[in-house]
């Protein structure tokens, strides 16, 4: 068996599934005896019978049955390069890495990438979670084409899109503090409490405090449901995105404990890519997609902060 033709390969294929070789001439826009010699060429070439052709339409064999599975395994895969090739040839990417970082609001952004890319479909989305600085080191070590998180507005090798604000909140469970009242609790009340933070994911993480007490013993989590999870199950405080946590807020289950001396934190999350290094089509292509989106999402963080600020009013809760 040696010098199998693409062109045959694809004669069998298309009887099989047209179930004669006139529909398989037709659909391949070949003539039936073409369509017929390369067939039988294949399984000269082969040493096998493929087609029973004895009745009113060919069927496969036992051999032919097995052969043709693997046979579409491998015209797929072929049409899977053939794409590829392409993608390469136009300059476009195959592949587009982002990274979200661990102040994203998820739901929303998920749903914007969704949204791009069922358009793309010839472009892979490699998508992967980073905490604290671990997304800002992905993307300077190249390893990243856009985050989704917060990154210094003052560097210049950054370029980013500020999409939406998310407020992050100190909570408790009911009944985790000993003393009463929220408002005017100071961090030495705090400090023989244990806190719960996210781990840097960085390979040299922040030298940044992020809401940690100095001297407290703490626990740490890979993301903020884990935290979430802890803090509910009463063995930890700590700060929280108040996008995860309006129902637990609302109900009871979780409690704020901002006031003047924790305050609560804003961040601004942003789409953010480099500015010293080129884009291909799709990278850009989503660039400008965003960049089309983000009235919308700022629409949105403003109804959301309205409904916010209505739910801590009956609950009585205070956020800074």
């Amino acid at each position: 068996m040696d010098g199998l033709k693409l062109h045959d390969l694809r004669c069998f294929d298309a009887v099989v599934t047209e179930g004669s070789f006139q529909a398989a001439a037709i659909a391949l826009n070949r003539t039936h005896p073409s369509v017929f010699a390369a067939v039988a060429r294949l399984e000269a070439q082969l040493g096998l019978t493929l087609l029973d052709r004895g009745g009113y339409r060919v069927s496969l064999t036992d051999e032919g049955r097995q052969f043709h599975a693997r046979a579409r395994l491998a015209l797929r895969e072929l049409e899977h390069l053939q794409s590829y090739a392409g993608q390469l040839a136009s300059g476009e990417e195959t592949i587009l890495r982002v990274v979200m970082g661990d102040v994203c609001p998820r739901p929303r952004i998920l749903g914007l990438l969704s949204r791009f890319f069922a358009e793309r479909t010839r472009t892979r989305l490699h998508l992967e979670y980073e905490a604290i600085s671990g997304p800002v080191e992905r993307l300077m070590e190249s390893d990243a084409d856009l985050i989704f998180h917060r990154a210094n507005p003052s560097d210049p090798r950054l370029e980013r899109i500020d999409l939406c604000q998310v407020a992050f909140v100190p909570v408790v469970a009911p009944r985790f503090l000993p003393f009463q009242g929220t408002r005017e609790i100071t961090p030495e009340a705090m400090r023989p409490f244990t806190q719960c933070v996210i781990r840097d994911t960085a390979r040299h993480p922040s030298t940044e405090n992020f809401f940690v007490l100095d001297g407290a013993h703490s626990c740490s989590t890979p993301d903020h449901m884990m935290k979430k999870e802890l803090i509910l199950h009463g063995l930890a405080w700590g700060h929280l995105p108040e996008w995860l946590i309006q129902d637990e807020l609302s109900d009871g289950r979780l409690i704020s404990i901002a006031g003047k001396h924790i305050p609560g934190r804003t961040e601004m999350v942003a789409a953010v890519r480099r500015r010293d290094r080129p884009h291909g089509p799709v990278a850009e292509a989503l660039w400008r997609y965003i960049l089309r989106r983000r009235h919308g999402m700022r629409l949105e963080d403003r109804r959301h902060d309205r409904h916010a600020l209505r739910s801590q009013r009956r609950s009585g809760v205070c956020c800074q």
